[in-house]
Formats: structure tokens, sequence, C-alpha cells
């Protein structure tokens, strides 16, 4: 596919609009239009794709998997809002038809919908809440032996990590694909430069530097008969709990591909700050607006990350790699790929739709019987924001070991709408412990 998409990062969350606007304006529009020749309905070879969690960007990946092949149906859908899955199905019947097959009996609410949705007879199960369910929700996927799309990050905390690591360790066991959502890795532009750097074109690597600086996200008022909870879940951008924090929710995308420019070799430590300057009312939950952390490597090299999200500021979603032969500038917002020093080069090649790439790989991957696994790498870049996240917060330097070994579990122990769960007190540096 040709279409050229300039800052997919953002325009993922566009999904669910009007049928009307995704013509006019979306990035999906144009997979929407072309999506489904006539389906001639389930049978033996059909992949029956279960959706958890139906805001924008699993509506969006649902829309993918459904172009991904010929012979594939949204088969079950759960949330634990049913006016959201209401909403993402009435979209996803209008733009795919008959390859949606959503009866009542298989649409399920609440906190143990995706356990509902993985007994229901699905094949694929793609997961999209938000990160704090993802550990279990994996789990049970892969104990169930279901192939899995999982968005990112892919955890809040180190105890979801080591269940992600079990559970994508159990999936090559049972020969199961899991696809991470680090979408930039499926992009035809940044596999063919990052492939330069891993093979020498910029020498051995000494400084990367990478941004995710963006403004403000939305946010939902609360309504009267919204429980604390609701009103968490609802906005759960801004609750630490939930989302781990916009270095996890959002910036992670840069600290991933500094991770893939190292060749996924984990840093020996971090050290940073952090905090909020701007995003200080209530609404904004117990998260930073900014974090600046640096990591650092074994024999020397350093990376160094700043993320913001604040209002009317300067911009930037890049990443520099600075070696001894050379620099590669990896920017994301203006699809900018290039190569100065010993070697110059220019990406000039072919464009794709990332998100796309993904379900297609996935699902080929899966009718070739040939499994891919991004569970480690997805860990360990998911990993890196939590590194830093725990760095900001303490004002401490954290090693990879000591961050490995956390025990703090974020969140409250059991889900459920009677839980009153307390907004937690804001990091404060210096004074926070870590844990």
């Amino acid at each position: 596919m040709k279409d050229h998409i300039k800052n997919t990062s953002f325009s993922r969350r566009k999904f669910m609009k009007t049928t009307g606007a995704l013509v006019a304006g979306s990035p999906f529009a144009f997979n929407i239009l072309h999506a489904s020749p006539a389906f001639a309905g389930i049978n033996a070879d059909t992949l029956k794709v279960g959706l958890v969690g139906c805001g924008g960007r699993g509506s969006g990946a649902a829309n993918q998997a459904l172009n991904a092949d010929p012979n594939v149906v949204l088969y079950a859908m759960a949330d634990v809002f049913e006016d959201r899955l209401n909403s993402s199905l009435d979209n996803l019947t209008k733009a795919h038809g008959k390859k949606v097959t959503v009866p009542a009996d298989r649409k399920f609410i609440g906190f143990d919908a995706y356990q509902k949705l993985i007994d229901s007879g699905v094949d694929v199960v793609l997961l999209a809440t938000p990160p704090t369910f993802r550990p279990d929700q994996l789990t049970a996927a892969i104990d169930a032996g279901k192939h899995v799309f999982c968005e990112k990050p892919v955890a809040v905390d180190t105890p979801g990590i080591k269940k992600v690591l079990a559970a994508a360790k159990k999936a090559k066991e049972k020969d199961l694909s899991l696809m991470s959502g680090f979408c930039w890795r499926y992009h035809l532009p940044k596999r063919a430069i990052f492939d330069k750097i891993l093979g020498g074109a910029v020498g051995n690597i000494n400084t990367i530097y990478n941004t995710y600086n963006t403004g403000t996200l939305w946010s939902k008022p609360r309504e009267a008969d919204w429980s604390e909870m609701e009103y968490q879940m609802r906005n759960w951008l801004y609750y630490n709990w939930l989302s781990g924090d916009h270095i996890a929710e959002q910036a992670i995308h840069s600290l991933d591909m500094m991770a893939w420019a190292m060749g996924d070799k984990p840093p020996v430590s971090a050290m940073g700050t952090g905090g909020r300057e701007v995003r200080t009312g209530d609404k904004f939950g117990n998260i930073y607006d900014h974090f600046a952390i640096t990591y650092a490597y074994d024999d020397g090299p350093r990376g160094f990350h700043f993320s913001r999200q604040q209002f009317n500021c300067a911009n930037s979603y890049a990443v520099e790699v600075f070696g001894d032969k050379g620099k590669a500038l990896i920017d994301c917002t203006r699809d900018k790929h290039t190569i100065e020093g010993a070697e110059k080069w220019r990406y000039k090649g072919e464009q794709n739709d990332m998100y796309q790439t993904e379900h297609d790989e996935l699902f080929a991957a899966i009718r070739k019987g040939k499994p891919v696994n991004d569970g480690e790498f997805m860990s360990h870049s998911t990993m890196l924001a939590i590194m830093g996240r725990m760095a900001a917060y303490t004002g401490q330097e954290i090693t990879w070991e000591q961050a490995m070994n956390s025990k703090d579990k974020l969140g409250p122990q059991n889900y459920s709408w009677d839980v009153e769960y307390p907004v937690t007190e804001v990091a404060k540096p210096g004074i926070t412990e870590f844990s």
C-alpha cells in the first residue's frame, strides 16, 4: 500500500468518528472504502477475531484486522463500557458489513468481559484496553491458545512486565503469534534506517537523543452518576495506575526507537527528573506533564529522553543517533529519515500504513504457521519507560536490576465498580521512595 500517512501516531486515535467523517478525512478512509469485498460467510478457514477494548485504538486495530485477510470476521467484542462497545460496533459494521458478526450474546461488558470473549471461540485476540489490564488479559489469551495483537505499553509496573515475559515465553512454546503495538517497527522507512544503523552506518553509537514533545490531550468532564472508579476509567490517561504516565502511554514510541538503535540491549541505569508545571488541576489526575531522563549503557553510550505534554510549546517527535562515523535522524513529524557523515543516505523508498502492515504480517504469520513473537522487545521497551518514570518520581539513579526487581504494583488489588480507588499523591522527586 503506497498511501503516505503523516503524523500517524496522532491520527491513530481518530477512528471513533462518524462514518462520514471517516471517509472525508481519516487516515483509515482508504482502507474502509476498499475494505470488504463480497464475503461468503464463516467457514472452517475463517479466523474469528475478538476485540478487547473498544475505544479509538481498539476500533482501529479491528478495522485493520478485517482488512488484513479476506477470510476474517470480527466475532466478539468486550469492554467495561457498553456505550463505547456499541459505538465501535456501529462504525465497524458500517465499514465492513457482513465481516462483522457480533450478536448480542457475544457482546461482553464488565471487568471480566475479556475472559468471556476468550472463551467464546475466537482465534485471534486484539488487546487495546488501558495498559494496566494488559498483563492479565495477555496471560489469559495465551493460556487459552489464542494468537494476540497487544497494544503498547504492555504493562505499567514491573510485576506486570514479568507476567508479560512469562506469557511471551509460553506463546513461543505453543507456536502462537504475539504481535506488539510498537507500530514504528512496521514502518518501512524506519525499518530501512534502523537496518542501516545496526549495520554500522553511523559507526559505534555514543549518544541517542529522543523526544516526544506534544500538546495536551482530551479529558472528559465528570458526570453526576459516575463513581470515582468510572471517572478515572473514562479519563485513564491521567492516572498512572491505568496509563503508566505519559512517558509509558505515549512517549514510549521514542524510547522504543532508542532501544531499537541499541539492538534492544537494556541500559545499565537511568537518572532524571519530571513534574507538573502546567497540568496541575484535579482533572489531570496524578501524572506528570514532562520528563527528562538519561539512560546509561555499558561502555559509555548515553540515551537522552525528553517528553512533554504542554500546550503552546515547541513540539518535537524525533530520534537522533550519533556515532563515531556519522549521525542518523528519524523525524516522525516530517517523515524524514537521513544519515550524514561517512555515509550519506536518505530514504526514498516505498511508504506504507504501518498499522495495516502490523496486521497484514500478523495474519500472514498465522496462515503460514510461522509465528511472530514480539514479546521480549515489547516488554523491554515498556520497561525503559517504567524505569524512567521510577527515576523521575524518586529523583534517584535506578539500575536496570533494581527496576526489574521492583515489587511495586500500581492500582487496586481487585477491579470493581464498588472500589472507590483514591487518587494517589503526585510523586515528588527526593521525597517519593523507590520500592
